[in-house]
């Protein structure tokens, strides 16, 4: 093994003495090839592509086949800054006001409990039984509220389930993410003034108020960008939107504050004000290589050593004893702040029993989240902080999908053979014979609606981008037509 990081090393060095751009280009092709490949291999295992990309990531980086110079990993810190910019921006989507009308209220409550409590049983643990200090404790348990909703959401539809139980859970899974941006948020600035040597009144101060002015930056973002978006073609759209969150993004690395609460509201401004939800749908459908550069790069940043490594400690305490005890502690957490949240608002008992199950997964925003903190804080804890969060986010996409599926069938979410059988044959009975035509078109209509339901999330994308360019192709007529029109006239 030896033999080929030497041979590696000193590929890289001859690259870099000749061409150091290739370096960087080469290392973009291997990150994204690798995340590919790896979703091959977890698609078979029904995982999360998440889960593939940071296997990947752990696979290509240096404690393994140290296929990407470290140099590159260094440089491209800022690429987990754009991906969460548009992760908030996507969260921001759920903040629609008319959503919240109805069932709103039960929604928030059972987000706001599970979340909470999940955070404040790990805080705890860390500082009162642990005793590792407040700013570890504070960063740490803010991140224990986040929940993925991609293996969730995936469970939900393979298993085709429905219900009560189901709109309630797809409900708290997207809010979720707003709680822990907002208690990220908070946690990271109180921890980087408890931090500070000398602790006065500006220290405190300062970065709150830098916060509320990225939050009004963010408002003001989401109204200029509602502006722009008027008869915009799609590659315009694109071009606006990106350039605006790059723009509140980088304000807010300059200002040394997150830009993500800047980005959240800026979504949530631009969702109410225009009712666009095609904006978003385009961004994610041309997000994913930044994401998926995003996940591989955390992999690679992944301290094996430091987790197996029974001498780095927090105050005394182990790492992997820290891992094993958030990893228990936040899914205790989790669990009842589900079951209050569903007690308070009178939810079916089914539906409270089990619903903390499907909330176990974190992924996404929470290891993007640990990496800006392991970036801010910085040293020794701040890699601890971010190790313990990926160590312990694939051990819950590994276990995620099967607790959501355990969830969703105790619940009674999803729909019995018998059931459907039944149905079918009653339908049969009482409709009316039809001819092969109607039972060719019908059988298309219900295989067309079956590929929709097996490529939700990608479908609704294309649909957005489809329906864009058809209003370009319809508005450029038109400018045709009324040329053409006014050409004859003058004639």
């Amino acid at each position: 093994m030896s033999f080929y990081w030497d041979n590696m090393q000193q590929f890289y060095e001859k690259l870099n003495s000749t061409s150091p751009v290739s370096v960087v280009i080469l290392s973009v092709g291997i990150i994204l090839m690798s995340g590919f490949l790896m979703t091959r291999i977890t698609k078979l295992l029904k995982l999360p592509n998440v889960t593939a990309y940071i296997v990947a990531g752990i696979l290509i980086g240096p404690f393994c086949l140290d296929a990407v110079p470290q140099k590159v990993i260094d440089g491209s810190a800022f690429i987990s800054d754009v991906a969460l910019s548009f992760i908030a921006f996507g969260a921001g989507e759920f903040f629609r006001l008319s959503a919240f009308k109805g069932k709103g209220k039960q929604i928030v409550i059972i987000t706001v409990f599970e979340a909470v409590l999940a955070s404040i049983a790990v805080f705890v643990l860390l500082y009162f039984v642990l005793r590792l200090g407040m700013a570890f404790s504070l960063v740490l348990s803010a991140l224990a509220s986040a929940t993925a909703p991609a293996s969730t959401l995936m469970t939900i539809r393979q298993t085709k389930a429905k219900g009560d139980f189901v709109d309630t859970l797809i409900s708290v899974v997207a809010l979720d993410d707003v709680v822990s941006l907002i208690a990220f948020s908070i946690a990271i600035s109180v921890a980087m003034a408890t931090m500070t040597s000398g602790l006065d009144v500006k220290s405190v101060a300062l970065p709150i108020v830098y916060n509320l002015l990225m939050i009004v930056l963010g408002g003001v973002a989401g109204y200029v960008l509602k502006f722009f978006m008027a008869r915009r073609s799609t590659d315009n759209r694109l071009i606006v939107s990106v350039a605006l969150l790059f723009g509140v993004c980088g304000t807010g690395a300059a200002l040394s504050v997150s830009p993500l609460m800047a980005c959240m509201v800026m979504g949530a401004v631009y969702i109410n004000v225009s009712d666009d939800d095609k904006l978003f749908k385009q961004l994610n459908y041309f997000s994913p290589p930044i994401l998926l550069m995003f996940f591989v790069r955390s992999g690679m940043s992944f301290r094996l050593d430091a987790l197996f490594d029974f001498s780095t400690r927090v105050a005394g305490v182990p790492l992997l004893v820290i891992g094993v005890l958030y990893f228990f502690v936040r899914i205790i957490g989790k669990y009842v702040g589900a079951y209050a949240g569903c007690k308070i608002t009178k939810k079916p008992e089914k539906t409270t029993r089990t619903i903390g199950l499907a909330l176990i997964p974190q992924a996404g925003v929470a290891i993007g989240l640990s990496e800006l903190a392991a970036r801010t804080i910085g040293g020794d804890l701040g890699v601890i902080i971010q190790t313990v969060i990926m160590s312990s986010s694939i051990l819950y996409e590994l276990i995620g999908p099967a607790m959501a599926k355990l969830a969703l069938n105790l619940s009674g979410a999803i729909p019995k053979v018998g059931e459907s059988d039944g149905n079918s044959e009653a339908n049969e009975t009482t409709e009316p014979l039809k001819n092969e035509r109607e039972i060719l078109i019908e059988r298309m209509r219900e295989i067309q609606a079956e590929i929709d339901r097996n490529n939700y999330v990608r479908s609704e994308e294309e649909r957005a981008f489809s329906e864009a360019a058809e209003n370009d192709e319809t508005e450029e007529l038109a400018l045709s037509n009324e040329r053409n029109r006014k050409f004859i006239n003058r004639r």
